[in-house]
């Protein structure tokens, strides 16, 4: 496996066709201060990056640094105070499933298409098939409460899908599960993100998890944040975490967060 440091501005030379692309170029944000007595804070500032078509391009940094302002950023939750943000139409998914606990899980997944408009009986087919992909046969009907963690974040991962967008902001998605389960959900994502594809943005304080699902990962400055490494993945899917290429990559991007 080789990899290198490219500049976080320069694009992929590899892409996918038919999926979004996303650039940020020298983004600051600032927030007011929320009471009298305290700082306003500075988020990010001069913060560029790229994500090629069909990349995926991991997000790792120390807390406080700005990395969800960044996903914010390029949904278009809120606004950049200079710079410039281009992105394709995206969905976060964040760290909590937010499942609505009335509904079931296929109800849940069809959610962004019941939002659309989609009629019913459509959106719960297409969601069922999903969750079919997914290995939730037989579970459709079930409730959050009566679904394991790594199940629920299929049911959220699914309703992030349907949603249509072709790029994907995933917020610490297996932050609250434990070590097993995340690990297998891990593996689980590496795999539904090669059956359905998209430009992936991964925030996650997990480095391990950054190179075992990402093409590139981004390390990030302590607030305000900018990115000050990235980290070219090139090693072959499915990864094996005990690769001796990729071990020393993840020491390597432990250096760069220490630094």
């Amino acid at each position: 496996m080789l990899t290198r440091t490219r500049a976080p501005e320069e694009a992929p030379s590899e892409v996918k066709t038919g999926l979004g692309s996303v650039v940020l170029r020298g983004v600051s944000k600032t927030f007011a201060a929320p009471r009298r007595g305290v700082e306003p804070v500075t988020a990010v500032r001069d913060l560029s990056l790229a994500a090629g078509p069909g990349e995926i391009v991991a997000v790792v940094g120390p807390s406080g640094c700005g990395k969800t302002t960044l996903l914010e950023l390029v949904c278009g939750l809120t606004s950049p105070d200079a710079g410039v943000v281009e992105a394709a139409p995206a969905a976060l998914m964040a760290q909590r499933d937010l499942l609505l606990p009335w509904r079931s899980a296929v109800d849940n997944a069809a959610l962004a298409l019941d939002v659309a408009g989609v009629q019913r009986a459509v959106a719960r087919e297409q969601a069922g098939a999903l969750l079919a992909d997914f290995g939730l046969s037989g579970f459709e009907r079930a409730r959050p409460a009566e679904l394991s963690g790594g199940m629920r974040q299929r049911v959220a991962f699914a309703r992030t899908l349907l949603s249509g967008r072709t790029v994907l902001c995933l917020d610490e998605p297996f932050a609250a599960l434990d070590a097993l389960t995340r690990q297998e959900m891990q593996d689980w994502l590496a795999g539904a993100l090669v059956a359905q594809p998209r430009t992936v943005v991964l925030v996650t304080h997990d480095v391990e998890e950054a190179i075992v699902l990402a093409d590139r990962v981004l390390v990030m400055s302590p607030r305000p944040g900018r990115v000050v490494a990235s980290l070219d993945v090139a090693a072959a899917r499915p990864r094996d975490r005990t690769d001796p290429a990729l071990v020393a990559l993840r020491q390597r991007a432990l250096r760069e967060l220490r630094a």
